[in-house]
């Protein structure tokens, strides 16, 4: 049901949001200013031992400066308790004492009369847990039995056996009215133009329900009993409900389990989580049978700012560890990182904790290394290091690596422990030797003769700063900032507003967008309100929310820019696959755009107070990640000419 937005803006008057989120938690006495209207917290969504939980009245909006939750209202029962945006509404319109808009009784009745998918596959759930309790059950009973799982396990995780035939769920869900198509939607059949007769998903395989964050079952992984069968563990497909890839299994009842404190661990399976819940560990989830993904990373992020990345104790579980290592260092940032635990050689968490308790898990636990730690191994393992040139080679990989973190200062701080372990591994005579070269005034510096006081007499600027090239000082990198409304971040909320399906694929990115114009800034709030009320999936609707907030002339500002760039692709009339590439390239240059101007002038000043060679290095560096995307601005900026669609603006 869709809400009139006087309605919610009636509720939300009413009820102030701390009066919502201080039935569940505690507020800090000590940094809560009440009469003001601002209230601190231990976050609800993650353990942690010092308030960075914050709401204020005046917005209507809360924050976790931890875990980086954010929303309003309605979205923190939705996030904490897993209700549906309507729930949400009606319990806090009950709060406020604000009655329930009337409903038409047509769309009611069709509503009741149309069976949801999700309603499907909670009938699919039950026709499995039936048939594990049969006889057709037994021998997976008996597979569980032996895995060590309680028959309390079992119905908690709402095991199911799918037996061996090639109609019988099929069969069960039509007998009871289910459409064919509404079959075919949840994935539970095999079917297409090349299949006369669709026939059953999962045969003769256990099967594990997956539920999505809200609890409601969404798909299924099938665990197969025959020894022979083509694949061990097998997925739904890809449905309306159910991408794989954006799906952590148990991730509902974890997030509710770290309100009691610790972090989220992942693991790599349904067992390894199942097998933990039973043994006392609740906070376990894991990725669907693949690498973990940047969207599960996102999740595990929600969850907890440090979550603990499990893997196989062999060298297939060492290399997904190096895989997630790598696909996390971008991301890293204060307060949002990993850490990594190695099981047992031949180990996994089911095995430990079933030859060898739970404690020997928390042995595991206890012991893993933050994300330096690991790749530091990873470079040095096993290496000898005895030549300038292969110690040269390893201070070359660790720069690219820490390279790749978009946190400024972060990277900053890695590059800082990258140098110092380098030394520290090498020996300290040759820092010291390092450092008498470096100190002395008036030595040649790469050819470039150095000043006193460590200030190049020549490619320096007055004052001791390092002076860029002449095209660098001209970029829209370094001189755009916060002048006007730039065509990269207009081309951003443009995109987003005409294409509402980026919205979705970019969650995360587009919930803390960072826009330097306070207009667009404006916009992106009011994009903000309509994700929050479930409205961001119309571009009519956000439209409207966008006039609502008073900024529809700021909107036809944005669009008429982008029709002067000729950039099209943000356009309504843009085909999805044209917009997307568009958005994904200007939020790759707005992130640049942000940070490079900034660590120009860390690593000028850098190179001028402290004149190593390490400091050079890093300042060409910088310039040459200016060049790369100066160059690739200046493409997207005249792609709607180049690419000889400018007409369809």
């Amino acid at each position: 049901m869709r809400f009139p937005p006087a309605f919610l803006d009636e509720i939300r008057d009413r009820m102030p949001i701390s009066s919502v989120i201080g039935q569940r938690v505690a507020w800090d006495r000590k940094k809560t200013n009440a009469q003001r209207g601002d209230y601190w917290a231990c976050c609800p969504f993650h353990g942690e031992k010092s308030p960075s939980f914050h709401c204020e009245d005046k917005k209507g909006r809360y924050h976790c400066f931890g875990c980086s939750v954010s929303g309003d209202h309605f979205k923190f029962l939705t996030e904490l308790d897993g209700m549906s945006f309507p729930e949400a509404v009606e319990k806090i319109a009950d709060m406020a004492g604000v009655p329930m808009p009337v409903r038409d009784a047509n769309e009611e009745r069709r509503e009741k009369e149309r069976a949801s998918l999700t309603d499907v596959m909670e009938m699919a759930t039950g026709f499995f847990q039936e048939r594990l309790q049969s006889a057709d059950g037994a021998k997976a009973r008996a597979y569980l039995r032996d895995r060590g799982l309680t028959p309390a396990t079992q119905q908690s995780f709402r095991l199911g056996y799918a037996p061996d035939s090639r109609n019988a769920l099929k069969e069960h869900l039509a007998a009871k009215g289910v459409p064919k198509a509404d079959i075919e939607a949840c994935g539970l059949v095999r079917h297409g133009d090349d299949i006369p007769v669709s026939y059953d998903w999962f045969r003769d395989r256990i099967m594990f329900p997956i539920p999505d964050s809200r609890a409601k079952i969404i798909a299924f992984g099938g665990r197969a009993l025959a020894p022979d069968a083509p694949a061990k563990y097998m997925n739904s497909p890809d449905t309306e409900l159910f991408h794989k890839g954006n799906v952590l299994y148990n991730f509902a009842r974890a997030r509710k389990a770290l309100a009691k404190g610790g972090t989220v661990i992942a693991v790599e399976g349904y067992m390894d989580v199942i097998a933990l819940a039973q043994a006392g560990f609740e906070n376990v989830v894991a990725p669907l049978g693949t690498a973990l993904t940047e969207n599960q990373l996102e999740l595990l992020w929600r969850m907890a700012g440090e979550p603990v990345l499990c893997f196989d104790g062999d060298q297939a579980g060492l290399k997904a560890a190096w895989r997630a290592a790598d696909m996390a260092l971008p991301a890293v940032q204060p307060g949002r990182s990993a850490r990594f635990a190695l099981l047992p050689e031949g180990k996994d968490p089911d095995d430990l904790v079933r030859t060898e308790g739970p404690d020997a898990f928390r042995a595991v636990l206890s012991e893993a290394r933050p994300l330096a730690d690991l790749l530091w191994m990873r470079e040095t393992a096993g290496g000898v290091f005895d030549t300038p040139e292969r110690r040269a080679e390893l201070e070359k990989t660790l720069r690219e690596l820490t390279s790749r973190i978009r946190d400024e200062s972060l990277r900053y701080h890695y590059q800082q422990e990258m140098r110092e372990r380098v030394q520290s591994f090498f020996g300290a005579q040759r820092g010291a030797r390092q450092g008498r070269q470096a100190g002395r005034p008036g030595e040649r510096f790469h050819g470039k003769a150095a000043a006193p006081g460590g200030q190049f007499a020549r490619g320096g600027a007055a004052g001791g700063r390092t002076a860029i090239t002449e095209s660098l000082g001209r970029s829209a990198l370094v001189k755009r900032g916060g002048e006007g409304m730039s065509v990269r971040e207009a081309t951003i909320i443009v995109a987003l507003v005409n294409h509402p399906a980026l919205i979705d694929e970019n969650f995360a990115h587009v919930e803390f967008l960072d826009l330097a114009n306070t207009d667009l800034r404006r916009l992106h709030a009011a994009i903000l309100d309509a994700m929050a009320h479930d409205m961001a999936n119309d571009r009519n609707a956000v439209i409207a929310t966008i006039e609502r907030a008073g900024c529809g002339e700021v909107w036809e500002r944005a669009v008429a820019l982008i029709k002067r760039a000729r950039q099209w692709p943000a356009l309504e009339t843009a085909a999805l696959d044209d917009a997307r590439d568009a958005f994904s390239q200007a939020l790759h240059l707005q992130r640049s755009a942000r940070t490079l101007h900034k660590e120009l002038k860390q690593a000028e000043a850098a190179l001028a107070s402290d004149p190593t060679d390490e400091n050079y290095r890093h300042l060409v560096e910088i310039q040459a990640q200016f060049r790369d995307v100066q160059a690739t601005e200046a493409l997207i900026e005249g792609f709607g000419v180049s690419s000889g669609r400018a007409g369809r603006v």
